[in-house]
Parts: C-alpha cells; structure tokens; sequence
C-alpha cells in the first residue's frame, strides 16, 4: 500500500508540473502583437499641403454657394436693367391681317335711291375700281343692306407700320427703378452672406482635420508607450520579475490601443473629405492641412479681447433687414403713387390696304400715321389701390418686427460664443497644467515600475490620466476656434471696404 501512494502522487504531479510548463511556454509563443500599418495616416509625400489661407482662397473661388450667390447678382443687374429700359421709347413692328364675315351696314336718313348711282351694282354705269373685280358672291354682298342700308368695307384688310410709346410723367415707373436698384444691394449682400457661412463652414472643417490630427497623435503615442512598456514586461517577466498577470495586462494594453488609432486615423480621412466637400474641390484631390491647434493657441487671449464688442452693424441678416425695410418703406409709396396721374407719349405709322381679292401686286395701299399724348388718371378700381396700399403697410411693419426679433437672437448668439471663448481659455489653461502634471507623474510610474516599485496597474492609469489631459487640451482649443468662428459670422467680420460697403473681391486677409 505504501509504494502504491508514491506512485499515484507521481503520477499526478508528473502532468501537472507538464501543464504549468506549457502553459508558460504558450505566454512566451504568444508574444507576437498586432502591428498598425506604418503608412496608416497622412505620411503620403505627394500630398499638397495646404494652410487656412489657401484653403480660404481656394473655397472663395470653387465653392458652389458662393457660385449661386455671384449668378443671383448677375440675374438681379439683369432685371434692374430691364427696368431702366422702361424709360426709353418702346417701338415695335405690328401687322394684321383681317377677313370680314359680315360687313356693318350703315343707315341714312335721307332718300338713299339718289345715290344709287354710286352704289356699286346699282346702275349700270357704276364703277366698281379695283374693288370691283370680286367674285359675283362678293359683289351680292356689297349691295344695298335690307331695310335701306348700305354695307361698307371689303372683305380682306391688310396693315402693317411701326408704333412707339414713351413715358412722360410716371411716378410708379420711377419708384420701381429705386427698388429694382435695392434688389441688386440685396442680392450682393446675400452673397456677402454666402461667403461668410463658407468661411464659416471651411474654418471649422479645418480645425476639425488639426482635433483628429490632434487625437491621433495622442492615440498613437499611448500605443508606442504600450508598445514599449510591454517590450520592458516581457523581459521582466523572462527574468521571472514580473507575474504572468502584468504580462497579459501589458499585452492587453497593446491590442486595446490598436483601434483607437484606426479610428483616430478614420476621423483623419472623414474630416479631410468634409473640408474638401465644403472647398468644392474634387473629393479625390490627395491634400493635407498644415500647422495644428496648439499654433492658434497663442493667439487665444487677444482675440477674446478682440472680439468682445457686440456690434450687429455689419451681421448680414441685419444689413439685409435694413434694405428690405428700405425695401418695403418704397414699396408703400409706390402704391400711393397709383393715386398720381400718368402721360405717356404715343407715335405710329401704318401702311394700310383693303381689298376683296388676293392680288397683292394690284393693291392700293394708304399710309396712316399720328402722334399724340396719352393722359390716365385714375379714378376707381373697386378699391384694389386701397388695399394694395394697406397691403404693403402690413409688410413693412411685419419686417421691423421681423428685424427687432432677430437682432435680439443675434445678441444672444454673440453673447454665447463670448462665455464660450472664455470657457474655453479657462479650460485650456487648466488643461495645460494638467498636461505637465499628468506627463510628470507618467515619467515617474513608469520609472518607477521598471525598477519593480510600481505595478502595472499604476503606470496605466497615469497613462489615462496623461491621455485625458492632452485630449481636453486639444479640444478646449478646438472649442475656441469654433465659438470664435461663429462669433466672426455673427458679427459679419468680413468683406466690408473701409467704408463699409460691400466688397466682394475684399480676399481672405478680412476674414482673418
């Protein structure tokens, strides 16, 4: 029984001590890790840089908006034009051409029998002229009407000749040229508009690519750090200084870090599409942005300072309510204006030839020709005047509100993007701080747990707290340049001469 319980007990330890040791020897196999690829993100050397001007420069001249908004102006100037042609004289070429069904009949009240004579068919030495030659069906129709009647005319009337009017003394004509030259000032306002929300749009398009450029590198150093940190495990744990537990957990760290760079590097290509989208260049066009978001940092205190005023004169919506109400206040008076009476000058000249046949070459044709004044004033209209009117009062005072209410939102919007910039300040200088601190105490756990004081664990989440930090660095910058962004909009920095008025060919060193 004694040499019975020796050989059990060997029996067992024996493949137990074999499976302790595969299982180590699986570990040490298991040392391969996935890899990134080395040419994962923008490290194409064919790839044009750009920076924020050129992008600007570039969205200024393919974006399609601001395409639309130039023809809009072009199509305005157009219509202002056909307007002022309304002053000129208007002359036109008419023709007619006329066959009679039933001619009119006129009565006399005097013995008709004693003109007889000059009726045609009426006596036998009657004279038809050239008129006369019409078919017998023709000439049973020219004689004397039933009742004593006589039929006048001929069956076919020919007439052609010129005809030219001219306004003398119109007041709507008049007021409509000052609104169609308002329609053009409106028209180049929206495409002032059109810019600054393309700016507006290429801007934050381009900080986007710098915040996932940003979150990449973060994300990329986090795998090197891993990556290393895992190199240091595995020799320690080869050297029997660290647990096969540390070892897995530095694996793991590892392979959880490879996806947060795909994505970082996804969000890379999906920003730099968007931005291209919004420059309206060709969405295959290989390109890449130059600087990053820690450059604009610099620049932070002063333009929170810069742009503290709240002054809506130059908002687009504002300056376009201001025309509209010009708009509308013209509008009213040119309603009033149909009160007032109109002369317009008149001229024509026409070739005129009636006849009951169809040989032109025959035809007598007799010039007919006046000029004259044309005076209209008005009188009823059932009201219509009134109304219109009433009408157009009702539009101005529904834009004034219209403008009073948006001024209010857009103060409101100014105001945010104010507390937002100065959020954002605060947030990055603690950010900053938290950033040396967090890559202070990083340095320290991981020296620390390479000389075996510290365990994995510590040195991970100094790593996370180290990640954070840079990650609500990048984004309290981010965050910013965007407020600031909508602020410039807001407040229409952009496209304004030193005098004020729009200009469109300004460049992008306003916008800036």
């Amino acid at each position: 029984m004694k040499k019975i319980i020796p050989g059990l007990l060997l029996s067992v330890l024996i493949p137990a001590a074999g499976s302790l040791t595969a299982s180590a020897q699986d570990v040490r196999n298991d040392a391969d890790l996935p890899q990134i690829k080395e040419n994962l993100l923008y490290a194409d050397p064919s790839a044009t840089v750009l920076s924020l001007d050129d992008v600007l420069r570039i969205a200024l001249n393919e974006n399609t908006a601001v395409k639309v908004a130039d023809k809009e102006i072009e199509r305005s100037e157009y219509s202002k034009k056909g307007t002022y042609a309304s002053l000129f004289p208007t002359v036109d070429l008419v023709g007619s051409y006329q066959r009679t069904i039933k001619k009119q009949v006129m009565y006399m009240d005097f013995d008709m029998s004693k003109f007889s004579s000059l009726i045609p068919g009426g006596g036998s030495s009657a004279s038809g002229g050239s008129g006369s030659s019409a078919s017998g069906g023709d000439d049973s129709s020219a004689s004397s009407g039933s009742n004593g009647g006589m039929e006048i005319g001929r069956w076919n009337t020919w007439s052609g000749g010129l005809s030219a009017s001219m306004p003398l003394v119109n007041a709507q004509l008049w007021k409509s040229l000052k609104i169609s030259g308002e329609g053009v000032e409106l028209a180049v306002e929206k495409a002032r508009s059109s810019r600054l929300q393309m700016v507006s749009q290429v801007k934050q398009a381009f900080y986007s690519v710098l915040l996932a450029k940003d979150a990449y590198v973060v994300y990329k150093d986090v795998y090197d750090n891993a990556v290393q940190n895992y190199k240091q495990t595995e020799m320690k744990y080869n050297a029997q200084r660290a647990s096969q537990l540390e070892f897995l957990r530095a694996k793991s760290n590892v392979a959880n870090a490879i996806p947060n760079v795909y994505n970082a590097a996804s969000s890379v290509d999906l920003s730099l599409w968007q931005l291209k989208a919004v420059m309206g260049v060709d969405l295959d066009m290989n390109i890449d942005v130059a600087g990053s978001l820690r450059e604009f940092a610099d620049h932070m205190f002063y333009d929170i300072h810069q742009n503290d005023s709240l002054d809506l004169s130059d908002n687009s919506t504002m300056r376009q309510f201001e025309i509209q109400t010009r708009q509308a206040q013209d509008n009213l008076k040119l309603q009033k204006y149909a009160y007032i009476p109109s002369l317009a000058a008149n001229f024509a000249y026409q070739e005129i030839a009636m006849e009951n046949n169809y040989s032109f070459k025959d035809y007598k044709w007799s010039p007919y020709s006046y000029v004259g004044l044309s005076l209209s004033i008005p009188i009823f209209s059932g009201g219509k005047r009134l109304n219109d009117v009433r009408s157009a009062k009702a539009q101005a005072e529904e834009i004034d509100m219209q403008r009073i209410d948006t001024q209010r939102q857009l103060a409101i919007s100014a105001k945010q993007s104010l507390n937002t910039m100065e959020t954002s300040m605060n947030s990055y200088n603690s950010a900053v701080t938290a950033v040396g601190l967090a890559q202070k105490a990083y340095d320290i756990s991981e020296k620390s747990y390479n000389v075996g004081r510290s365990t994995i664990t510590d040195l991970n989440d100094a790593q996370l707290s180290l990640t954070q930090a840079r990650l609500s660095e990048s984004q309290a910058i981010y965050n910013f340049l965007i407020a600031k962004t909508g602020l410039e909009q807001t407040l229409g920095i952009g496209f304004l001469d030193e005098e004020g008025k729009v200009d469109l060919d300004a460049g992008v060193s306003s916008i800036k």
